[in-house]
């Protein structure tokens, strides 16, 4: 692959994630904040991603793949993005933004396969070459996250008309990224983009536990993607955005680690590590103040990197090593489904009414803050119920980062 080239896909990857990051962790604090959104609101405001996330490889897989080319699908997507959230940024009740937000994240979702298609599509050795252009987008998220939160628009109708802006430079960027033609010859099943083909892996017992523990700890995930922000704002933490990129850089120093970690510790250890950081992160956000005991919110803003890295990232390389050649993709295509749209899913839709139930309200019925300690002690609990099941049924201690 030519430096040109190279260069191409990493701008797609640092536009891609521009566009998501600057909403995505501030929706939560923007919805309740400038539309007087309930939290049972904007958990299903956040749930449309999961739906987006379970559409998105049907999309992908049986249509897009098989009838245009993977470029010009991105560009039509993300110019059409840029329409739905120009009418989006004008919407004021919460109940009509939800079916926007829903429009838009089924424009959005689709990029995530489209975009690893194209990068790899140019490489020879996509182990090896996607890694420094996918970090790219991490780093974009770094960027975009401080930005917003450097002139405190977190909670403004603003993230999302930056949204606007970036797809449709995304959308029109599109058009010229490198040639990635349909292929009408693949013949791509239902069966086979539920993954299907990886039902045999559930005869394994430690996979099945690690195939339910990975819907349930996406479940705690939710929590902090949908209100992580409006947590730390009403903890009196200044700058949130900010300081909450930081999980984004622990996520990259973590990952860096995983090959050494793996071969030293194992699957298992790694896992149970990823889940023991999940519990003491809940806890520090439910107990951390930014007035008085920042550094606790600053320690659970931090391990982000060890709760996904040494859960999700491992768990991918598992999931790897355990179906072969063979299923390998099944198996992927299953998890990601499970994860990203199953359990992702029902936790935006559970977090929001969690949060919802622990609301504090004035006289007048206006909502005045809540209370976050019994909040985060629901994911924290859930996490603890994924440890205990680890530590007694989990058996398989493999210690290769490869097959």
């Amino acid at each position: 692959m030519n430096l040109i080239t190279r260069v191409k896909l990493m701008f797609m990857m640092f536009l891609m994630f521009v566009t998501w990051g600057s909403w995505y962790g501030q929706m939560g604090k923007y919805l309740p904040h400038a539309l007087k959104a309930s939290d049972d609101q904007t958990g299903w405001a956040y749930a449309t991603f999961s739906i987006a996330s379970i559409v998105a490889p049907f999309f992908v897989g049986m249509i897009a793949d098989r009838f245009f080319s993977a470029q010009k699908v991105m560009g039509v997507l993300n110019l059409l993005g840029a329409a739905i959230l120009y009418f989006l940024i004008q919407v004021k009740d919460p109940d009509m933004f939800f079916w926007y937000i829903l429009a838009y994240t089924l424009t959005f979702a689709p990029n995530l396969a489209l975009s690893s298609s194209i990068a790899m599509k140019q490489m020879k050795d996509p182990q090896k070459e996607f890694p420094p252009i996918r970090v790219i987008g991490t780093i974009a998220w770094i960027v975009i996250t401080n930005i917003i939160g450097a002139y405190e628009i977190g909670d403004k109708v603003t993230i999302f008309q930056i949204s606007m802006f970036t797809s449709l430079a995304w959308g029109i960027y599109a058009f010229t990224l490198p040639d990635t033609p349909p292929k009408p010859t693949t013949s791509t099943s239902f069966g086979q983009i539920l993954g299907t083909d990886a039902f045999v892996l559930f005869k394994d017992r430690s996979f099945l536990i690690f195939f339910i523990s990975s819907i349930l700890v996406c479940i705690p995930l939710s929590f902090y993607y949908a209100f992580a922000n409006l947590s730390l704002t009403e903890s009196h933490m200044a700058n949130v955005e900010n300081k909450m990129s930081l999980g984004q850089v622990s996520e990259v120093l973590f990952m860096l680690l995983i090959p050494f970690a793996l071969t030293r510790f194992g699957v298992k250890k790694m896992l149970i590590v990823g889940l023991i950081a999940w519990i003491i992160r809940f806890i520090c956000f439910g107990y951390g103040d930014g007035i008085s005991s920042e550094w606790i919110l600053y320690i659970a803003i931090v391990l982000h990197g060890v709760c996904y890295d040494f859960f999700f990232v491992t768990g991918q390389i598992y999931t790897d090593n355990k179906a072969g050649d063979k299923i390998k993709s099944s198996a992927q295509g299953l998890i990601t489904l499970a994860t990203y749209g199953v359990g992702m899913g029902i936790g935006s839709v559970i977090s929001g009414k969690i949060v919802n139930m622990y609301t504090r309200k004035n006289d007048l019925g206006e909502v005045i803050g809540h209370n976050w300690q019994s909040v985060w002690m629901v994911p924290a609990a859930i996490a603890a119920v994924v440890l205990v099941l680890f530590i007694l049924v989990f058996k398989d201690n493999t210690r290769k980062a490869t097959k």
